[in-house]
């Protein structure tokens, strides 16, 4: 059956925003009822990360190898989910997603697995979902990346929203947020970031928009042969593009240097 005809026949919560589906050039793309994309599977490679900003949400792989809780708030068509799930067997895997329409459409046609002992996906308000894990301190890794159908501004970028996160993450957390949207306020969302956590810093902007920052809890030594090296095992492994996620790396410090 064409993906596009399965979502036909799922029922849809009528108190969320309505999920459809484009599809371009072998990719299924997920929107939520406008032309915005919050998520795309490439049909004859489901598990793989089609979208570049969302390949730079994985860049925590250059400093922790194996995480023992990942946490994303906002499923989107479930890529980093579904990345992390097979690619770190190890790990827990939490994903917190408010619309049941999004999580019901991911099972059922972008090949999202369902929920086991390591696998987690909760519908519920992220905001919730934190202030649930503030002071537990178990959280290693948290993506974010949180929108709603018109994909204007973050839904979350508060210092007291960092600051639970911050609070609910172990001490050498890693957390990386995507920043989009013509409402968007980077240097805003940034300084909220940097109050919160002991180093932030950002990739350059991919995919029309979209810009990726990083904020550890405890800033890391950084070695840029040592990186490099990392790097290049992650691309040979994963195909991700984690020699540019360096490059970029090494871009910010020279400029921020220079600052």
């Amino acid at each position: 059956m064409n993906p596009l005809d399965e979502l036909i026949i799922l029922k849809q919560d009528k108190n969320y925003p309505k999920v459809t589906m484009t599809e371009f050039k072998g990719v299924l793309n997920l929107h939520l009822g406008t032309d915005w994309i919050q998520g795309g599977m490439r049909l004859a490679h489901p598990n793989d990360i089609v979208f570049d900003y969302v390949q730079q949400m994985m860049a925590w792989m250059l400093f922790n190898s194996q995480p023992n809780h990942i946490v994303q708030l906002g499923l989107g068509a479930g890529a980093l989910t579904k990345f992390c799930y097979h690619g770190f067997p190890e790990s827990r895997i939490t994903a917190i997603e408010l619309n049941p329409n999004v999580i019901n459409v991911c099972r059922a046609t972008f090949h999202l697995p369902p929920d086991d002992d390591r696998l987690h996906v909760i519908q519920m308000d992220a905001a919730d979902y934190i202030t649930s894990q503030q002071g537990r301190q178990a959280i290693d890794v948290l993506q974010i990346d949180l929108y709603d159908q018109d994909a204007q501004a973050p839904v979350f970028d508060s210092q007291s929203f960092f600051q639970e996160c911050a609070d609910a993450m172990t001490p050498q957390g890693i957390l990386t947020i995507n920043i989009f949207g013509e409402q968007s306020n980077r240097v805003q969302t940034i300084a909220n970031l940097q109050a919160c956590f002991d180093a932030v810093v950002w990739l350059r902007e991919v995919d029309g928009g979209n810009m990726v920052a990083i904020a550890f809890k405890d800033a890391p030594e950084i070695d840029f042969e040592t990186l490099y090296k990392r790097a290049e095992a992650i691309r040979r492994t994963t195909k991700l593009k984690a020699v540019n996620w360096v490059d970029d790396l090494y871009t910010w410090m020279q400029e921020t240097a220079v600052l």
